[in-house]
Order: structure tokens, then C-alpha cells, then sequence
């Protein structure tokens, strides 16, 4: 295929589709149906595809080429292609047609679509639901959304999705756009793509790695940090709590041609799912972006907890930030592990329960580097993030504290982090890391690297700026120059005056 298609391309198409559910559903139901559209798209786009290349290579032989496209990545039912839906759109059932078409997507391909227990990735979304109004309005719809997707700008074949996160960026495009319409804390689903791109790097894994995200959104930040490795000699396992973001990360790995990620459904603090016999799975590298603060994450059940994850102690009801970080901190293995989490600053200072969990976290010595995001980074909050480093192979009694909240690019909704911005703040930690940074500042007012009897002088408190001093001293003011400068205006003034008074007599006022 010559043309090329790009995010701008699919941002447009995801744009006018949304039109035909504006005013019908709720802004934050749109991703579902228009990403599980594109992901039909896509598979029947590629299938048709396939299917041309081994005609041309087996001389028009359609037996031949049947029979090769058995052994493809998906089996795509006659009736579960774009093309067939598209051809019935004016059908009076076109909706239970769509709904047919991926329920039999899902039993010809059940090992990559459905879950653990059976349930494939489509069962929380139904194009048939009386939810998009009566049945004429919602024929009218459908045959609109799939004219929609119909758009030549939108012809895929494999060669298109290999470096491009084409659902997380349609996500991410969805939820920019209609997080303050729909109301929803977006942040919590979806890790804007520089962040991601940091945390990432920040923790970049060895070949060989098992790689995890507990709380994985759409699958973006897992995604990439499967790519810092370098090479495909990685595995990647996550776990979602919403049923419908679940779906989104399946299809975001297959997309990406991650067919043997392991995703689970469920809740990770309550029922952590990726596991080997009874024992919680271990892992080289652990990433997250958790709900920041979360209420009634399940303080109750941990005390009984079977896998003694908060042995550090149990954080408030009203706030799961360390739950995650404990949860993160014990599938992480032994001798190397390493931990990437985004936290709201709270996290760093609050005391009681959450005071000792970090007082022993830098006891343990696991703590490996602090660093302050700037404000207004994430979709549905305004306030600053912070990522903290674990390592459980920690070579130094040191803590690295990096203050980036001034670094950024300001935006009209959300700021952003440029390139020049996630480098200064890898560079920094990689020569930490390397043994290159002792005690003391490492960068005037941007870094400062920390003893652990420093921090216990402060009580554990780990607010950055105890650590990183930002503090800019005022320019000192020449008094007798300034006075010198106001009798000289004085003057001016006078003579300005004076003028305007022979002007207006001139003319008789």
C-alpha cells in the first residue's frame, strides 16, 4: 500500500464518527464502540490483505490461499468482515449484525479474545442496545458510523500498526477531548504518552524481562515499556479492573502484535490474577499509573491478606496509593527488581499508616529516586504527579530527588513533556544509577542526591523541596539609581505638560 496512514488520519475519522453518537450516549461510552470498530477494522483490513498476497503468490488458487490464511494471526469469519457489515448497513438488524459478527470473531479466534474464564473481549458492548435509541435512529447510526470507517483514508495492512499505538492514541484522542464533557477522571484509565515514554525509560528492562503493569489501563505504558527493551525478547502481563479498558489493552497488544501478552480482568488489590500455582507471578519490572488516592480500595481484606502484601502495613481506607506500591513492591523479584510507579505527592509526606510503609520502604533501602512532574500533566486533574523508583537490587544508600516541575511546554488544557524534558530528567537518573552522582547537589536547583540518615533527619518526609532547593533570590534593587530614573521621568513629565498646556492655548481652550 503507497499511502501511509497516520494518527491525524484515524483522529479524523474517530472525530466524525463520534457525531453519530453525540447527543445519544454518554461522551465516555464513545470510545467504546468507535476503538472496537477500528479494531474490526483493522483485523478484516489486514485479512483482506493477506488474503490478495497469497492469491498473487499462488497464481489466483483460491483453495491454496484458504488454506494458507488458516495458519494467519486471526481467523476472520465471511460475516464478521468490515466489508460484509458494510455492504448490509441498510438492513434493518444491522445492529444484531455487528453484534453476530464480533461474537463470531471471538469463538473463531477464543484463545486471543476472551478471557480466562471464556468471556470474550466484546461482551460489555452491544451496537444492538436500545441504549442508542429506537430502532430506526439506531439503523441510521450504525450505517453512518460504518460509512465512517469506510473513509479511503483508512486501509490497513500490517506494515501500518508495527511502531504506532493506533488504539492508545485514538484513546488518548477520545479522552483529551471529551474528559471534561463526559465528567470522568480519564487520568485514571489512560497515561498521557510522554509519561508513559518516561516511566519507560526510567525503568528500562533487560532482554529476557518479565514485564507488568497491575494496573494497566488500555495497555499503552506496558506496551512501551516492552519496546525500551531493544528487542522482541520480552513478555508482558497486566491487569485491568474495568471490564470495558480491559477489552481496549487485548486489543491494543494484538494490535501490536503482542499475541502472547497476558492480560486479566479484575481487581489486582482484591484479586490479584497473575499467578503461578497459589504464589503471586514475580517480575523484572514492574510499571503503573494507579487511580491516584483511591477510597475503598479494600483496607478490610488486607489484613487478611493470602499473599502478605502489607506486611509493611496497612495504608487509610481513603487512600490506595502505597496498596498499589506494596502490591508492586512483592511481585517484583528478589536481587533486581525494579519498581516505576506515578503517585500524587501526597504520597511522600502523609503520615500515620502511610508514614511508616515509606519509613520502612527507605529502611529496606529499595528507594532509589523521587522525581516532581509538573502540574496539569493528566487528563481530568490538574495537580502534580511524582514517579517513585524502587530497586531491589540497589547498589547505593543514596536517594536521588529531581525537581522537573518547571520543565515542560505549557498547553491550553494539558502541559506537556518535550523531548529535551524527558531527557534531562533519564540522563540525570542513569548517572545516578551508574554511581556517578555522590551525596550532596547534583544539580543546582534541579537535583540533589540524598543520604538515608538525611531523610531520617526529616523524619521520612520525601517532599522535594526539603531536598532540591528551587529557591530563587530577588535581584537587588539600586535604590539611588531608581531615584535617580523617577526624578529624571519627573522632568519629562514636566516639559510633556507644559507642551500640551501651549497646544491647548493655541487653540483656545
Amino acid at each position: 500500500m503507497e499511502t501511509k496512514i497516520t494518527q491525524d488520519d484515524i483522529n479524523k475519522v474517530v472525530w466524525k464518527a463520534c457525531d453519530t453518537f453525540r447527543g445519544v450516549i454518554d461522551p465516555s461510552q464513545y470510545k467504546d464502540y468507535i476503538l472496537t470498530m477500528l479494531f474490526l477494522k483493522y483485523v478484516s483490513d489486514v485479512d483482506k490483505s493477506k488474503y490478495a498476497e497469497y492469491l498473487g503468490r499462488y497464481g489466483g488458487d483460491e483453495d491454496r490461499a484458504r488454506r494458507a490464511m488458516r495458519h494467519e494471526r486471526f481467523v476472520v469469519p465471511a460475516n464478521s468482515t468490515f466489508d460484509y457489515l458494510f455492504e448490509h448497513r441498510n438492513e434493518s438488524n444491522i445492529g444484531e449484525l455487528i453484534d453476530i459478527a464480533l461474537a463470531d470473531l471471538e469463538e473463531a479466534n477464543r484463545e486471543k479474545l476472551s478471557s480466562e474464564d471464556g468471556s470474550g473481549i466484546f461482551r460489555n458492548i452491544s451496537f444492538n442496545s436500545s441504549n442508542l435509541g429506537e430502532a430506526k435512529d439506531k439503523n441510521t447510526r450504525l450505517k453512518n458510523l460504518l460509512i465512517d470507517f469506510a473513509d479511503e483514508r483508512l486501509q490497513f495492512d500490517e506494515s501500518h500498526l508495527a511502531n504506532n499505538d493506533v488504539i492508545g492514541d485514538a484513546y488518548m484522542y477520545l479522552v483529551s477531548t471529551f474528559a471534561g464533557e463526559s465528567g470522568k477522571k480519564a487520568g485514571e484509565f489512560f497515561t498521557p504518552a510522554e509519561v508513559s515514554t518516561l516511566l519507560a525509560r526510567l525503568t528500562k528492562s533487560a532482554p529476557g524481562a518479565r514485564i507488568c503493569d497491575p494496573t494497566c489501563g488500555s495497555g499503552s505504558l506496558l506496551i512501551k515499556a516492552g519496546r525500551e527493551v531493544g528487542n522482541n525478547n520480552f513478555s508482558l502481563y497486566g491487569q485491568e479492573l474495568n471490564g470495558s479498558t480491559w477489552a481496549l489493552a487485548m486489543m491494543n497488544m494484538l494490535l501490536h502484535g503482542f499475541d502472547s501478552a497476558t492480560i486479566r480482568w479484575g481487581d489486582t488489590l482484591r484479586n490479584p490474577k497473575l499467578k503461578e500455582g497459589d504464589a503471586l507471578m514475580k517480575f523484572d519490572t514492574v510499571v503503573a499509573n494507579p487511580p491516584f488516592s483511591l477510597d475503598k480500595w479494600g483496607a478490610d481484606e488486607a489484613e487478611h491478606d493470602p499473599h502478605n502484601r502489607f506486611w509493611r502495613g496497612t495504608p487509610p481506607k481513603s487512600k490506595g496509593d502505597w496498596a498499589f506500591i506494596s502490591h508492586m513492591l512483592e511481585v517484583a523479584y528478589e536481587g533486581h527488581g525494579k519498581v516505576g510507579v506515578v503517585v500524587p505527592h501526597g504520597v511522600l509526606f502523609r503520615g500515620a499508616g502511610e508514614g511508616k510503609i515509606r519509613k520502612q520502604t527507605i529502611d529496606e533501602n529499595i528507594l532509589e529516586a523521587v522525581i516532581g512532574l509538573p502540574a496539569n500533566l493528566f487528563f481530568g486533574t490538574g495537580i502534580p504527579a511524582a514517579i517513585m523508583l524502587f530497586n531491589k537490587g540497589k547498589k547505593s544508600d543514596h536517594v536521588l530527588f529531581i525537581d522537573a516541575s518547571r520543565e515542560f511546554e505549557s498547553g491550553k488544557n494539558q502541559n506537556k513533556l518535550r523531548e529535551q524534558d524527558l531527557t534531562h530528567i533519564v540522563d540525570t537518573y542513569r548517572r545516578f544509577a551508574e554511581g556517578s552522582l555522590p551525596a550532596g547537589v547534583a544539580e543546582d536547583k534541579y537535583a540533589y542526591v540524598a543520604t538515608r540518615e538525611e531523610i531520617a533527619e526529616n523524619d521520612y518526609n520525601l517532599n522535594i523541596p526539603r531536598y532540591v532547593d528551587t529557591y530563587e533570590e530577588e535581584e537587588l534593587i539600586d535604590i539611588a539609581a531608581v531615584q535617580k530614573e523617577i526624578a529624571s521621568l519627573e522632568t519629562e513629565l514636566e516639559s510633556v505638560q507644559a507642551k500640551m498646556k501651549s497646544y491647548l492655548t493655541e487653540l483656545g481652550y
